[in-house]
């Protein structure tokens, strides 16, 4: 995994982060924070509800959104520099897993996508199994991680193979956004001592909101912050101290973190007042221990902390290199094709419906034959696959969500990039969504008695098959944008609407009206090609009795085709089927671009320099008047590392 270095050291220094508000204007979410990290070493970030721990890591990781605005000084080992792949790792308080997936399965593919390709299998096989016991998870390895509706492992368990699988790459510096949330306090300890156990050479911060007193004791700094400003940092086993010389001691047998929280907590204001502060309000409290800090010695003491380790400086950290484009796709193909083999939802549920359909489809239509009746029943039957069929495709759109989430993560933890997600998930879907259209299409066609030949079921099949995909891409693309599964629905739904009403069958091309619903919606949409390659599929080339009143005349298929459903006969219909496949690369590409773009997004943000602030200069200047300090230079003049 490379040379041993002493680790990282993470400083900020007047750290301000403000939000724009409609009714307020700007709003201070964090007020001038100063504090350091240091290998080996657990920081806890404690505070109430809404105090800003979680942007507090977000600003210190490079995660903060463009909607804030960021100011003060952050450094790694003394100078500014972007985190890279394989220096740090950040895991959230969401457990966003794959369900399917067995706990050796899940690291052993996030090993084989993170780990570089100069690495054998049974090399990156063992440093899985290693990572594995060391979070204490071997006796869960062959057990699902499971998930809504599913039994599978404790939470306590998902979330330290959360921690398992970011640090596969042994990185130096590891962001935990509340680990023990939703935990009870035996398995909230479990994972802090997991946690803590692999803290040499590696530095931690964690925010936690309530921890029992042995977690507390885990701890080797405490940030304690209320509404964006620190109340206190330095040692945790200090802090008891602290409170109690300022007139708040932490009664006999109580948890530390609950008395500290239970102080600075202005939520529930009269509670506390009578329980805590003698009747003292809250806010008066706060601003009491917030300048004891400040006139404090540990204050100082902060200060020259993170002077001195600017001052030292530190190595550049370099990024690492994972697993080629070539490696990851075929990795996440396998993922994908496991996870969808063993989701009943994502096709094996439609795949049971589609073959009831099919039945009744054949049933109903049983042999249409080809008398002038069965010109209608070959169209309406095309009809329902074209448009049905294909739109019960957004039943797996819960699971392209949870595909999308664990995409997300993986890849703002720089897992693997964008294209490499499209191409796995594509060629994963092929052979289910081949399966799901070859075998209820067999069963409707020769049911119904479509026309004959093998070529001509072939067209049938390719068309549904490139239908379904279409619509895949399509509710890919809605679930990128749209998060929520209800509304993707509603949505992915509404769309296919607008497209199976402007395709041309159930309203002829000649009446649509020609603003919107003919140009462009009809060109736009699918189906107009679908029912077209399908209707020249069946039509051509065959002869229909018109026995209407009486009649005997012999109508060709061609000119069913011109007269009662209008279709284009300047071209064949293998362009139909090109254009639908066309169709299909679109929504795919539109679908990288939608995930390439968010990712863009998100680096800039990492990128982007913080401003430093005329207040940070001063602090730190005088801290050490004497010595040059790293990364004390305009944002300007700091050149950017890659």
């Amino acid at each position: 995994m490379g040379s041993k270095t002493r680790g990282v050291s993470l400083t900020w220094n007047d750290l301000w982060v403000t939000v724009s508000t409609r009714k307020s204007g700007n709003k201070s979410i964090l007020q001038g924070l100063t504090g350091y990290a240091r290998p080996s070493e657990l920081l806890a970030v404690m505070g109430p509800s809404g105090c800003g721990k979680s942007t507090l890591l977000d600003a210190l990781a490079g995660r903060l959104d463009f909607s804030t605005r960021q100011s003060g000084e952050i450094l790694i080992n003394g100078h500014k520099q972007k985190l890279s792949y394989g220096t740090s790792a950040y895991v959230t308080q969401d457990d966003t897993l794959l369900a399917t997936l067995t706990v050796k399965e899940a690291v052993y593919y996030s090993a084989q996508l993170q780990l570089p390709d100069s690495m054998k299998k049974s090399e990156k096989k063992q440093i899985a199994e290693q990572t594995i016991k060391e979070m204490g998870l071997q006796d869960a390895m062959n057990t699902r991680i499971g998930g809504y509706g599913t039994k599978g492992i404790s939470g306590g368990e998902k979330r330290r193979l959360s921690v398992c699988m970011e640090i596969l790459t042994r990185p130096k510096l590891l962001f935990l956004d509340e680990p023990t949330s939703g935990l009870d306090s035996a398995a909230s300890y479990y994972v802090m001592s997991g946690i803590s156990r692999q803290r040499e050479g590696r530095t931690i911060i964690a925010s936690i909101h309530q921890p029992s007193a042995e977690v507390f004791n885990l701890f080797h700094n405490l940030c304690l912050l209320s509404s964006g400003r620190t109340v206190y940092f330095g040692p945790a086993s200090a802090a008891i101290e602290f409170f109690a010389r300022n007139g708040f001691p932490c009664p006999h047998l109580q948890n530390p973190s609950d008395h500290f929280l239970k102080t600075i907590n202005k939520d529930f204001d009269e509670d506390i007042e009578q329980g805590s502060a003698g009747g003292q309000p809250t806010e008066e409290v706060i601003d009491l221990l917030i300048n004891s800090y400040k006139s404090s010695e540990g204050y100082h003491e902060v200060q020259n902390q993170v002077a001195e380790i600017c001052h030292q400086g530190g190595e550049m950290l370099q990024k690492r290199s994972h697993a080629n484009f070539t490696t990851q796709s075929l990795v996440l193909t396998r993922r994908s094709s496991v996870n969808m083999s063993r989701d009943p939802g994502y096709y094996w549920m439609r795949f049971a419906v589609y073959v009831g359909i099919a039945l009744s489809l054949g049933s109903i239509y049983y042999n249409v034959g080809s008398n002038y009746r069965s010109v209608e029943e070959r169209g309406l039957m095309v009809a329902f696959v074209v448009s049905f069929m294909t739109f019960m495709t957004v039943g797996g759109f819960p699971s392209f969500v949870e595909d999308m989430k664990v995409f997300q993560r993986e890849n703002l933890n720089g897992h693997y990039g964008c294209f490499a997600f499209v191409i796995g998930n594509t060629l994963s879907s092929i052979p289910y969504v081949l399966l799901i259209s070859l075998i209820p299409g067999v069963i409707a066609y020769f049911l119904a008695g479509f026309q004959n030949g093998f070529g001509h079921f072939i067209y049938f099949a390719l068309v549904l098959f490139t239908s379904m995909m279409v619509v895949e891409s399509l509710m890919m693309n809605v679930a990128a944008i749209v998060p929520n599964f209800l509304m993707g629905i509603v949505t992915g739904a509404g769309i296919q609407g607008l497209q199976i009403l402007s395709g041309g069958y159930f309203q002829l091309p000649s009446e649509l009206p020609k603003a919107i619903w003919k140009y462009p919606l009809y060109y736009m949409s699918f189906h107009k090609y679908a029912y077209q390659g399908m209707f020249k599929n069946e039509f051509e080339g065959l002869k229909f009795t018109d026995d209407m009143f009486g009649k005997n005349h012999i109508m060709s298929g061609e000119d069913i085709l011109r007269d009662r459903w209008q279709a284009e006969m300047g071209y064949s219909k293998w362009v139909d089927l090109v254009i639908l496949v066309g169709i299909l690369i679109l929504y795919r590409l539109v679908f990288f671009l939608i995930i390439k773009t968010k990712e863009k997004v998100v680096h800039a943000r990492k990128a982007s320099t913080s401003i430093l602030s005329n207040r940070s200069t001063q602090i730190m200047a005088k801290s050490l008047p004497a010595s040059p300090l790293h990364g004390l230079t305009s944002s300007h003049d700091i050149p950017h590392q890659q």
